[in-house]
């Protein structure tokens, strides 16, 4: 009987299998050669293709080639490609570009983050990820501390590349904490990068005082921003390790944007206690990370995002919002509050001194 019935299983898993069999090959294909999607777009913006595209009716690959100073073949096997991929479309042999590429791959648009893909798609990033294998075993970078080396020039990068995505989530993290109303502030910008969750803040208050810290090289480009942005006067900065130097002490508002992520439990524990005793007493430490689920599988890109620290830092991990409140209760803040901030994938917990 029971030889039957594991006979009856396995007949009516057959056409599932099959089924499996025929999609598998090109699944695991794609998987393994969609590096080609992130070239073609990096080489798209690098031509500034998805510029030229964006101004007007669509163009031919002639058309282009003399706009971008590239061979009309070139151009031709490119804009197919970005055209089966979805970022293009094609009409009688004439290219143009959707209404996503054009709102933020067109340099000239008030929302454009093509910038982005050279920090993304830059060598320093991906060499981190040639030995995923090693990584597994060690539970942890390969690379010799990973992205966390001492002025690492990855960072520079990353201020430089990614300010116009943080930009927007900055902008939200500004209106959740009602920066247009707050009173005289002292703020600290926990590795700044960029610096524009600082900027921000001192854009919307005109009475902020912010403080930077980060590595030197990395400082340099958040100065430049706070320059831009017409609040140098009340920017200054602190260079060196958060968890090393001096933090100083009455801050209204510790900012640690997409930092928590790169250390592990006890480390940002070390790291927490002492924000708490830089804050003021009701002080407010802000932390935006992405924060999978309890299963650790969503949302896909909180959950992905582990990989990219296993990959890249030595103990590093996507913490959920569980395991975040855990160290700063440890840590010493009387109260936390996890907020959405949409339409960004990052989530804000805000802990009160």
């Amino acid at each position: 009987m029971a030889r039957n019935i594991r006979r009856d299983v396995a007949v009516s898993r057959q056409p599932q299998t099959v089924a499996a069999a025929e999609q598998f090959p090109a699944r695991f294909i794609d998987c393994m050669t969609s590096f080609k999607q992130g070239a073609a777009l990096k080489g798209a913006i690098e031509l500034d293709l998805f510029t030229v595209l964006s101004e007007g009716s669509g163009q031919t690959a002639e058309s282009l080639a003399l706009r971008l100073q590239a061979s009309a073949h070139g151009v031709r096997v490119l804009c197919d490609y970005l055209t089966i991929e979805g970022f293009l479309k094609k009409e009688d042999k004439r290219y143009s570009a959707t209404n996503d590429v054009a709102t933020f791959l067109n340099r000239k648009s008030p929302s454009y983050m093509g910038s982005a893909a050279f920090f993304l798609g830059s060598p320093m990033l991906l060499e981190n990820f040639r030995d995923i294998a090693g990584c597994v075993r060690k539970g942890g970078t390969v690379n010799a501390g990973g992205s966390l080396r001492p002025e690492h020039p990855m960072w520079v990068e990353f201020a430089r590349s990614m300010a116009p995505i943080a930009a927007m989530d900055a902008e939200l993290v500004a209106k959740l904490l009602n920066a247009d109303t707050m009173r005289n502030c002292k703020v600290l910008d926990i590795a700044a990068g960029h610096g524009m969750y600082g900027i921000a803040l001192g854009r919307h208050n005109p009475n902020a005082e912010i403080v930077a810290l980060d590595w030197q090289n990395v400082l340099v480009v958040a100065r430049e921003n706070a320059e831009k942005a017409g609040i140098s006067s009340r920017y200054r900065s602190i260079q060196g390790s958060a968890f090393d130097i001096d933090l100083g002490e009455g801050y209204d508002i510790v900012l640690l944007t997409g930092f928590l992520h790169h250390f592990s439990e006890e480390k940002n524990e070390e790291l927490l206690r002492k924000v708490h005793g830089a804050l003021k007493p009701g002080g407010r430490a802000v932390t935006l990370e992405f924060m999978p689920n309890e299963d650790r599988l969503t949302p896909p890109i909180a959950a992905e995002f582990s990989l990219i620290m296993l990959a890249t830092t030595p103990e590093g991990d996507a913490y959920t919002f569980r395991e975040l409140k855990g160290m700063i209760s440890n840590a010493g803040f009387k109260s936390t509050e996890l907020h959405e901030i949409h339409p960004s994938p990052q989530q804000v917990i805000i802990s009160t001194k």
